[in-house]
């Protein structure tokens, strides 16, 4: 997507931006409840922002787990006037060659189901059964670092 700039949102005005995509597409598109839509993990997780023209359009966050080599990627976010641009692969393929996971064994995500062919086109595989997640189906989705 030509135009895109993607980086860590490393401050309060970036993180922001973040949650207002977030609140944008899951709170009042899909009616999550805010309540479930940001937790404790957001603190501690790496963000990650996309803008197009300095216009916020994406977003990402990352939580590391089992001691760093898994990382678990959530909250995946593109806002409706960016969708279809390619700003939400851009996103995914930042993360996965981002340096803060270079030492991660693998990547795993849950996915509404509706977006699991976006996912298995980036190379993640379903696993498992679907579940609900805040009322919307999910599946378990994981894909191996090939940087590592």
């Amino acid at each position: 997507m030509s135009g895109l700039e993607i980086a860590r949102a490393e401050d309060d005005a970036a993180r922001e931006a973040c949650f207002a995509i977030r609140r944008e597409v899951f709170v009042v598109e899909q009616q999550v409840p805010e309540s479930e839509e940001y937790d404790a993990l957001d603190a501690s997780a790496l963000h990650v922002l996309a803008r197009r023209g300095g216009e916020p359009v994406a977003t990402a966050r990352v939580v590391l787990k089992e001691e760093g080599r898994v990382a678990k990627i959530g909250r995946v976010a593109v806002r409706r006037i960016a969708r279809g641009s390619g700003a939400g692969a851009a996103v995914m393929r930042w993360i996965e060659g981002d340096p803060a996971v270079a030492e991660v064994r693998e990547f795993v995500l849950e996915a509404q189901t509706h977006a699991v062919p976006f996912y298995e086109r980036l190379g993640y595989v379903v696993e498992g059964e679907e579940f609900l997640d805040v009322g919307i189906p999910h599946l378990f989705m994981r894909k191996a670092n090939l940087q590592k």
